[in-house]
């Protein structure tokens, strides 16, 4: 039997490279997103994968998404939170809007946060086997650390997606589920794709000890680390994937 995984954000970026690279290590996966569209529908198709049209915010997609994987692969063994969104407009903290910020924290937070019980839950109630029980990594941010002031909501999001992290993690080391967390640095994506010319700069000014864009790619390796039972003494850390970004240095 396949292991069940829940990828949230999976359509495209990190979570399209999450989805492929589980799938080809023979997990059982299901990808949640909010869009439809059919070239990923076709590579969902290719790689044996599950697509779930959902919004992470909405309770009842949260059930969906977790029916689907039980359904198709017996089981829930993992889940990945990587849906997320960066304010549409970037504005001075002294100008950021409610709105934006209860958007932004609607979905990189709250959509976390309460997938994870709800994912939890589903493990807990599975009998138990023995070795590792279930995974749960949550992708956070640099910003998790560093500040940007025109986009202080996201960065106070990714902050609590760390805090998320470290209390499921204190939660469920007892009851065999390790949850971890892999902080991104500037890593090539849709999200990304506006302030490119502004990451070409900083990059090729030496900002990276490691100079270059991250990939999808390097982010979706980091998570199968942290499911696939090699770290399973390791719980509520988080992994820097960024280039070294977090080095500081003179």
């Amino acid at each position: 039997m396949k292991r069940g995984v829940i990828v949230t954000g999976a359509s495209s970026g990190i979570g399209l490279a999450t989805v492929r690279l589980l799938a080809e290590k023979g997990y059982g996966v299901a990808g949640m997103a909010r869009s439809k569209k059919p070239e990923v529908m076709e590579k969902y198709a290719q790689w044996g994968a599950v697509y779930v049209q959902g919004d992470v915010i909405n309770a009842d997609d949260r059930v969906k998404a977790l029916k689907a994987v039980q359904e198709a692969f017996g089981n829930v063994y993992a889940l990945v939170n990587v849906a997320g969104v960066a304010p549409k407009v970037r504005a001075d903290i002294l100008e950021m809007s409610e709105e934006s910020y209860d958007t932004v924290m609607n979905i990189n937070t709250k959509g976390m946060l309460f997938m994870t019980q709800l994912v939890a839950r589903a493990i807990l109630a599975q009998p138990r086997g023995t070795g590792l029980r279930g995974a749960i990594v949550n992708i956070s941010s640099l910003s998790a650390y560093t500040s940007s002031v025109s986009r202080g909501e996201y960065c106070i999001s990714k902050a609590g997606a760390s805090m998320i992290t470290r209390l499921f993690a204190d939660r469920l080391a007892g009851e065999g589920i390790v949850v971890n967390e892999v902080r991104p640095g500037i890593i090539r994506t849709e999200m990304t794709s506006a302030v490119r010319e502004k990451y070409d700069a900083l990059i090729a000014g030496g900002l990276l000890p490691i100079a270059r864009w991250g990939e999808p790619e390097d982010v979706a390796k980091a998570v199968l680390l942290l499911i696939d039972g090699q770290l399973a003494y390791t719980t509520g850390q988080s992994l820097d994937v960024d280039g070294g970004f977090h080095i500081r240095r003179l």
